[in-house]
């Protein structure tokens, strides 16, 4: 087996057919998907799940370092229902006015579902009603939103916990102090 050498490029991964992918060598970002994903509201877990992979490699997709393919920003522009240009670098310009106010329109949606979910006091919950009535008839989308998670989200079988992305020593447990 011959070794590659990439002219000023890092090894980024290895992808999925065994290649590596390259990272960008100098500091200067490639994308800003990790910002929009954030900005989306959209977690780590989901985003795996929507891309079927795995946590570790959205991480690495999401480092704005990271050189990706057309295929894979495409695959986040879907996820993330941003425009693509939303997710490349140009001139540390702000995301664009109606992806930064879907952003926005989905927190408030999300809070008024965990407002409605926990109000107790009727006239509270009417409110809250009220309130995601109004937002979805001017966002219809925003239909399936649900509550900001309390406690967090449960894992499907197939999904491995950050333990597993980070496994503990042997003797991390055995007392040293001796």
């Amino acid at each position: 087996m011959s070794n590659v050498e990439y002219n000023n490029v890092e090894t980024g991964g290895v992808d999925v057919s065994g290649g590596i992918m390259p990272m960008s060598s100098n500091s200067r970002p490639l994308h800003r998907v990790r910002d929009v994903r954030q900005q989306q509201g959209v977690s780590l877990r989901s985003a795996a799940r929507k891309l079927d992979l795995a946590v570790h490699e959205i991480r690495l997709q999401e480092d704005p370092r990271h050189d990706l393919k057309v295929s894979d920003l495409l695959r986040w522009q879907q996820v993330l229902e941003v425009p693509l240009s939303d997710l490349l670098i140009d001139n540390d310009a702000p995301l664009s006015e109606p992806v930064c106010k879907r952003a926005s329109m989905l927190r408030v949606m999300k809070t008024a579902r965990a407002i409605q979910d926990t109000a107790h006091d009727p006239s509270v919950r009417r409110m809250a009603n009220m309130l995601v009535a109004q937002l979805v008839d001017m966002m219809p989308e925003l239909e399936e939103v649900a509550a900001w998670h309390t406690v967090g989200q449960r894992r499907t079988q197939e999904e491995i916990g950050r333990i597993a992305e980070r496994p503990i020593s042997d003797n991390f447990f055995s007392d040293n102090s001796h």
